[in-house]
């Protein structure tokens, strides 16, 4: 095993964190699966409202790789086959049947042809991501190499040897079936909070990576073990989905049942829940939040979520829900001068660092506001300081802002994805929305080279 140590990076200390306590929600009596969650797939719909489908069953693929199909986390009826504009597809509705029937699928027979049929036909290949690009897997191609990740370094993030306490025979079993769709290596990555259960598995090499986030991404861990060259692709997977996938394996049978932690400043009582993946945030959250001013509710963490708009469900590559305060109705007395005792910040500008001296354990309320406008992006190598890959982002960013291919490749575009920046976006006192601009790179890179 070899230790790394990421040495540039930050832990952002936000109040809210999940205690190590799981309940149910309640059950829902809708979900869909919503097309963008799933990036880089252009669906086909593959039903009609008023279809009834099982768990397993497609509710649409990608038209360019019919292989890769999202299907039904429930059995019941299509509710609804939403699309907007121009008939874009937004999401597929499924109304939840009392009892749950399954579509069957064969995952005795372990080829690696099997194998690889099996996951993209039961709609664990959506949860694939691929680089270069940050897209689903492109199921015709076998990667160079597939990393995981067993723990995660991002603001509030799931404890995964409690989420996963149990879960080990279904991380193996997921583990070993991802060896067999790559001619290279499965590289897995813990950290020394991990405990023996997770780490000692077979089938994969382990590494050992400490520091601060974004020491948990694996696109820290692939820059730092096995980085990316023109023409290589690479493929990663959650854990909590590989362990999902495991139980698939071993049992033969579909469970998108997934544990979401609910956390942040206004959650009441912030913990886990287990919920069916697609299941309205509203039933995920219902009694768990402080509502005694505007909440932001975002699928996902802090730095990299997307907030919800009314109705909005679960994103099933997610697993945690938080919850903040929009700010809109804050009103500080002096503004930034004051000394502001209570708010966190990377600089000296306020006391949040000798606050931290005195308590490592200090956590801070944070809200949605920018704190700022939007302005000249200047080279200040504030960014370089919370980003840990050897690739020089100031330059890549700038490259891509002017749509240079060229320096792009040159720089390592081939080897980020918009979350890579999301500390630098955090940081940057111009207020650029990087993690926008790596997205819409990254699209027009794929769009032009592919």
């Amino acid at each position: 095993m070899e230790t790394l140590k990421v040495k540039k990076g930050l832990n952002i200390a936000i109040s809210g964190n999940a205690t190590h306590e799981t309940v149910s929600a309640r059950k829902p009596q809708t979900v869909a699966m919503v097309p963008d969650d799933f990036h880089g797939l252009t669906p086909k719909v593959a039903v009609k409202e008023g279809d009834a489908v099982k768990v397993g069953s497609v509710l649409f693929f990608d038209k360019k790789h019919p292989e890769l199909k999202v299907t039904s986390p429930v059995s019941g009826t299509v509710a609804e086959v939403k699309r907007g504009d121009r008939r874009k597809l937004l999401y597929i509705s499924v109304n939840v049947a009392e009892e749950q029937t399954y579509d069957p699928f064969e995952t005795g027979n372990q080829t690696p042809e099997n194998i690889r049929n099996v996951v993209f036909g039961s709609g664990f290949g959506a949860f694939i991501m691929q680089r270069p690009y940050g897209v689903v897997a492109n199921p015709e191609v076998t990667p160079n190499n597939i990393f995981v990740s067993a723990f995660d370094t991002a603001p509030l993030a799931a404890d995964y040897n409690y989420v996963l306490a149990g879960k080990e025979v279904d991380v193996q079993t997921g583990l070993s079936a991802l060896a067999k769709l790559t001619n290279g290596k499965v590289y897995y990555t813990v950290n020394k909070e991990t405990n023996a259960a997770l780490r000692n598995m077979k089938n994969v090499e382990v590494n050992e990576m400490n520091g601060p986030h974004p020491a948990g991404l694996v696109g820290t861990q692939i820059n730092a073990l096995c980085p990316i060259n023109k023409g290589d692709v690479v493929w990663t997977m959650n854990i909590q989905d590989v362990a999902l996938l495991g139980k698939f394996i071993r049992t033969g049978k579909i469970d998108f049942t997934k544990t979401i932690a609910v956390v942040g400043p206004e959650a009441k009582a912030p913990k886990y829940i287990n919920t069916i993946i697609g299941a309205p945030v509203a039933d995920i959250v219902n009694g768990n939040l402080i509502n005694d001013k505007k909440l932001r509710i975002i699928n996902g963490n802090v730095l990299t979520g997307e907030a919800c708009a009314e109705g909005a469900f679960q994103n099933p590559l997610k697993n945690e829900i938080t919850v903040i305060a929009e700010g809109d109705t804050a009103d500080e007395m002096f503004g930034w001068i004051a000394p502001r005792f209570n708010m966190f910040s990377n600089s000296n500008l306020f006391t949040a660092k000798l606050a931290r001296c005195l308590n490592k354990n200090k956590t801070f309320k944070f809200d949605a506001r920018i704190l700022g406008g939007e302005r000249a992006f200047i080279a200040s190598n504030e960014i370089e300081k919370v980003f840990p890959l050897d690739i020089m982002p100031e330059q890549l960013v700038k490259a891509m802002i002017a749509k240079n291919l060229d320096k792009m490749e040159q720089l390592g575009a081939y080897e980020i994805i918009p979350e890579d920046f999301a500390l630098c976006e955090y940081v940057c006192t111009s207020k650029i929305e990087i993690q926008h601009i790596v997205r819409e790179s990254l699209d027009y890179m794929r769009n032009e080279l592919e």
